[in-house]
């Protein structure tokens, strides 16, 4: 490898090489028809978020910074006329797909929680820019979650996010609609590797609404990567594996990537799952057990038990009670919080997390009225294959009886795959109140055909709002 100019040589680590080899040889006819469909279901579930996310505060602050730095030759601000710097576009599209907590999730036995949903927005964004077809555009979205699933199955750092590998996943992809030569793809992953750390205190104790905007600054870090790398600009060497690399250090120790997908081996985008409520994924086995017994008079409640599996208990209901209840942000990842509302209001919508929802003091009363625990049998169903999230809910009213409902196991599970049918009904509920029934129709029949679309610059002017 050398710079611009020819002269030097950077040394380059087993797992840049990796990423790069597999990067460089895959193409769209490698991917099998199960990859390609997930690709789009991904493309449409994750559309449908930026929408329904769209008027969040903190997707309006990035849009407002956005505007100070037009482009017309850049890449689009979905859901406006805008157009800037395809990095800032995916700043701004990464934040607003992340907001609602409605994009996909990734946690099989064995791997790091990772929502790889992420990359598909700075991936447009470059593919947008780059003229790029629709199937270039599947292609490197396919490619953005192996790389971004690979590197959740050896990350094993809990002072670091999850958003960290939907930064890399955003830099390769990234760099496959822009054509960038493998000497600058290798470049472009050390780019984003060195740099672009975010700390797991972005979620941690009370949230923020830098909880969502996470997520963009790592898409809005991938893209700018596979720019600095198209440019020119040469990346630090053994950014993985030398003695100050992101192994050691970011990601949790020495490791070597599985066997990626094609060839026979399944892509990991087809193992995704697409959520059924706008919550933090551990938390929705909860919801819906808790829709099983509402709607229930909450001032008649006496006390509410439910058990989850340890992962929910640590990352949605951690300590003991008094719960607190700080931001919307704490609210779509509070257990207590969630089982409340749902029980007083039949289910959990974008609206469950309004002020008047946030600062009701008859729900703010019945979280602290709930007791979380730990099931063992729970855990072990989340932890094994096929996996299950499962809960179950015992609601004691005033007058000592006692109400349970369990979720889990069926079709409604996390764990479950989703048919072409719930996806486009989430993608209705989720946007016909923005773009109309008439306009949805036909962006489902063009995001189910994308392999035919000459240049995807066509579909962000389709989601306009503004």
């Amino acid at each position: 490898m050398g710079n611009a100019g020819g002269t030097s040589k950077i040394e380059v680590d087993s797992i840049q090489k990796a990423i790069t080899e597999y990067a460089s040889w895959i193409d769209y006819k490698a991917l099998s028809p199960q990859a390609i469909h997930s690709a789009k279901a991904g493309t449409i579930d994750t559309l449908g978020a930026l929408i329904c996310g769209f008027f969040g505060e903190p997707c309006q602050i990035a849009r407002d910074l956005a505007a100070t730095m037009p482009n017309p030759a850049g890449a689009t601000v979905i859901g406006t006329r805008f157009k800037c710097a395809p990095d800032i576009a995916a700043f701004v599209n990464g934040t607003t797909a992340r907001y609602a907590e409605l994009t996909d999730i990734y946690h099989p036995p064995g791997s790091a929680v990772a929502h790889p949903s992420d990359t598909l927005t700075p991936i447009l964004a470059a593919a947008e820019y780059a003229q790029a077809s629709g199937k270039d555009f599947i292609t490197a979205v396919v490619l953005g979650y192996e790389v971004c699933l690979q590197m959740a199955h050896v990350f094993r750092n809990e002072a670091f996010d999850n958003t960290n590998l939907g930064c890399i996943g955003s830099a390769v992809g990234s760099a496959k609609v822009l054509s960038l030569t493998p000497e600058q793809l290798s470049h472009c992953i050390s780019m984003a590797v060195v740099p672009n750390n975010v700390l797991k205190q972005a979620r941690r104790g009370q949230k923020t609404m830098f909880k969502a905007v996470a997520a963009g600054q790592a898409g809005r870090a991938g893209v700018f990567a596979a720019l600095l790398a198209r440019a020119g600009m040469e990346g630090p060497h053994l950014p993985f594996e030398g003695k100050a690399g992101w192994c050691d250090h970011v990601g949790g120790g020495r490791f070597t990537l599985g066997a990626m997908g094609g060839e026979n081996m399944p892509f990991k985008i087809t193992q995704t799952r697409i959520k059924n409520r706008p919550a933090a994924g551990p938390a929705i086995a909860a919801i819906l057990a808790a829709e099983k017994l509402a709607p229930l008079d909450i001032a008649n409640i006496r006390n509410i038990v439910i058990e989850v599996h340890q992962l929910a208990k640590n990352n949605t209901a951690p300590g003991e009670r008094p719960w607190p209840l700080g931001s919307r942000e704490d609210a779509d990842h509070s257990t207590p919080f969630l089982i409340a509302a749902t029980l007083r209001d039949r289910t959990v919508t974008l609206r469950t997390f309004d002020e008047a929802h946030l600062t009701d003091p008859g729900l703010r009363e019945l979280m602290q009225k709930v007791d979380v625990v730990v099931n063992p049998e729970f855990t072990r169903a989340y932890e094994t294959l096929p996996q299950q999230h499962r809960a179950r809910l015992t609601v004691t009213t005033a007058d000592g009886k006692q109400h349970v409902a369990e979720a889990g196991g069926d079709e409604d599970d996390l764990a479950a795959p989703r048919t072409d049918a719930q996806i486009e009904r989430k993608f209705r509920e989720m946007t016909e109140g923005y773009l109309g029934a008439t306009r949805v129709t036909r962006l489902l029949e063009t995001l189910w055909n994308l392999e035919e679309i000459r240049d995807v610059a066509h579909i962000a002017p389709e989601f306009r709002l503004a």
